[in-house]
């Protein structure tokens, strides 16, 4: 016998049992007798019925188990009302699972089936959080967070007013965040190695394309160290201008200032570089 084929009996069996064994379930009055240990081909099962099952394994931690008998209905009833409820709930067994591949094409299914239906917004949603979810340290490749952001804007976008909206909005600042961290990283790794022209570049992403992730008044105390490195005072000053002006309260903020005024430098823009444009833009308000 093939694994596929020992798997699918003893899960018909499993499933044998829950129907007729006493779970407090009932349909039409009758209980179901739990611990039967006969094996009935799994066919013979209702879609209601086969969909209780997979509730029950979803509610006792089994969300593999959930997860087939849900996709069982998608196999057996494919044009039943029974096989759409079961494919979102396949999407979120999967998802509890982790595993991921298999939930995000449940979720894309169910958005290609039933685009207007009340759980599409879900589906797309589920389909994000198998990205967003896997996003879980600033060291590992950012490829996944990407994903993220572009999933999370779908549900944004294409279902503004859900509830799911308001939460993606949440995650995708967050996966944002997350980006801004990754460039971070890098440019302290090449500051501590003297790689100033490397590590500017890295900060100097975090600042125009990151502004509003919480990294932005680190990065601009990180320009001030890494143009003074280079003997470059007027970016130096510019930088710290944008950090005083914006991030006065905070900690890069005094440690900015205690470096150029130890050089006897002010905090005010100068020259005609990439920041006094951004200073220009977030203190002046000019943008033309």
């Amino acid at each position: 016998m093939t694994n596929h084929a020992s798997r699918k009996r003893i899960i018909t069996t499993l499933l044998a049992a829950a129907l007729l064994a006493g779970c407090g379930a009932r349909d039409g009055g009758t209980t179901r007798n739990f611990f039967n240990p006969q094996e009935i081909p799994l066919e013979t099962y209702s879609a209601e019925q086969i969909f209780e099952r997979g509730e029950f394994e979803l509610n006792r931690n089994r969300a593999e188990d959930a997860a087939f008998f849900f996709s069982e209905i998608e196999r057996l009833y494919p044009y039943s009302d029974w096989a759409r409820r079961a494919l979102i709930m396949q999407a979120f067994s999967y998802h509890q699972d982790q595993d991921y591949p298999n939930s995000r094409s449940a979720a894309q299914r169910f958005i290609d089936f039933y685009p207007e239906d009340d759980d599409a917004a879900y589906a797309q949603y589920l389909l994000a959080l198998s990205y967003y979810d896997q996003v879980d340290e600033v060291g590992r490749d950012q490829g996944l967070t990407f994903q993220s952001l572009q999933a999370l804007r779908e549900v944004i976008e294409r279902y503004p007013n859900s509830e799911y909206a308001r939460a993606a909005i949440l995650k995708f600042d967050l996966a944002f965040d997350h980006l801004a961290g990754k460039e971070m990283e890098i440019g302290r790794y090449y500051l501590r190695r003297s790689h100033y022209t490397a590590a500017i570049n890295r900060f100097r992403v975090v600042v125009e394309d990151f502004q509003t992730t919480t990294h932005t008044a680190e990065a601009l105390h990180r320009l001030v160290e890494a143009y003074l490195s280079l003997g470059l005072t007027d970016e130096a000053q510019t930088a710290g201008a944008i950090l005083g002006f914006n991030y006065r309260s905070t900690d890069w903020y005094e440690d900015s200032f205690a470096l150029l005024s130890g050089q006897g430098l002010t905090l005010d823009a100068a020259g005609d570089g990439w920041l006094r444009q951004v200073y220009r833009q977030t203190v002046k308000g000019e943008w033309l």
